[in-house]
């Protein structure tokens, strides 16, 4: 039993991490109905600018404090997101209002390819560490309830309260906030969001700041446990899954869908992956997220698409 719990909790606390990612396609859905893309280049993009400016600051201004370099970084790759925002809205979704989807989407693809090519002659293309001093040893709980106790990655359990508490301000910011519901709105209908008068494109540089913010959180914490280094987009692919599962655009749905898959994966790898020689971790997100497709396209929390003729 406590196996069973340990191996449940760390499927929980990885399953919030994916949706922490996720929330970042959920947000640009929801405002350009656009398939973003771009969102794990963009992950690695703010992780590596907090890496960098962390190392940078120090020697600039000559001081040793780590807490302030940290804060330092945080707020000038938050800064370079916003800017990074601005410029995507600027020069790429705004010539493109009204266009076909799929022009949307490859447009997201390039942003994409950029940001990876312009990450790297910024901020170089070494392995770099992230140290917020998120600690990093295990320990064991319920010693009394369950011989041996279960043991728990501190680590995990911090990222996971951090994504907890992102996800929760996200969901009130778009069902209690005028902005968050000028957000739907746009999602809805652009030109009908246009005709009562809501800024198209300053609603688009919001979301797409809040999706960098998002991702530079995001890339924080798994620059903090796998390193900061140009294999960490392909982390965001394990959201593509979670998106599917829950649903484009709901942020609920990023939330019970990561939990999904992180536990799944986990139970699956350590109780069935033995019978089958392993690697179950590394496809069962997406022969789940297959699954759906094929029985509910639009997601457990997503809206039913109805063609009336």
């Amino acid at each position: 039993m406590a196996f069973f719990l340990e191996t449940l909790f760390g499927g929980l606390m990885a399953g919030m991490l994916y949706s922490l990612i996720a929330l970042g396609f959920v947000l640009i859905f929801k405002a350009s109905g656009v398939f973003n893309f771009a969102q794990g280049a963009m992950v690695l993009f703010a992780a590596l600018a907090m890496a960098r400016l962390a190392e940078w600051f120090p020697q600039w201004l000559g001081f040793e404090s780590k807490v302030l370099a940290n804060v330092l970084a945080f707020v000038g790759a938050m800064v370079l997101m916003v800017i990074v925002a601005w410029l995507i809205e600027r020069l790429v979704l705004g010539p493109l209002v009204n266009q076909e989807g799929i022009t949307l989407l490859m447009a997201t693809l390039g942003v994409a390819y950029f940001l990876d090519g312009f990450g790297q002659t910024l901020f170089g293309s070494d392995i770099y560490s992230i140290d917020v001093g998120m600690p990093k040893d295990p320990v064991l709980i319920a010693e009394s309830t369950f011989e041996g106790g279960i043991l728990i990655n501190q680590e995990d359990l911090v990222a996971a309260l951090v994504a907890a508490a992102l996800v929760a301000g996200l969901a009130l910011f778009f069902q209690k906030t005028a902005t968050g519901r000028a957000l739907r709105a746009v999602a809805d209908d652009h030109q009908a969001a246009q005709s009562i008068g809501i800024p198209l494109n300053r609603i688009w540089v919001i979301v797409w700041s809040v999706a960098g913010f998002v991702a530079l959180v995001a890339g924080i914490i798994w620059g903090s446990k796998l390193g900061v280094q140009f294999s960490l987009s392909q982390v965001a692919l394990k959201a593509l899954p979670v998106v599917i599962l829950g649903g484009l655009t709901s942020v609920p749905g990023a939330i019970v869908g990561g939990l999904i898959i992180g536990v799944g994966e986990k139970l699956s790898e350590v109780y069935i992956g033995p019978l089958l020689g392993g690697g179950i971790e590394i496809w069962f997100a997406y022969v789940l997220a297959l699954l759906f497709l094929l029985v509910r396209p639009q997601g457990l929390f997503g809206e039913k698409i109805i063609d009336r003729v």
